[in-house]
């Protein structure tokens, strides 16, 4: 399925958002989600289900001052 990640169209395999980001390379990393909009708490991504044309949003925490 055509997933709109950060902007970018992006091919994935997977059904749900955990396993999107396993596939897009985001495995291990602490980052907030979020899909068409709606904040999806890391506890929730694997019974987060996708669907073709979905937004999905991937947030990395920054360090600075």
């Amino acid at each position: 399925m055509t997933l709109l990640l950060n902007g970018a169209s992006r091919d994935v395999a997977a059904r749900t958002l955990a396993e999107a980001l396993d596939e897009l390379g985001y495995a291990g990393k602490i980052v907030a989600t979020a899909v068409n909009g709606a904040f999806v708490p890391a506890r929730r991504r694997a019974e987060c289900n996708l669907s073709d044309g979905d937004r999905i949003e991937v947030v990395a925490p920054m360090q600075g001052g």
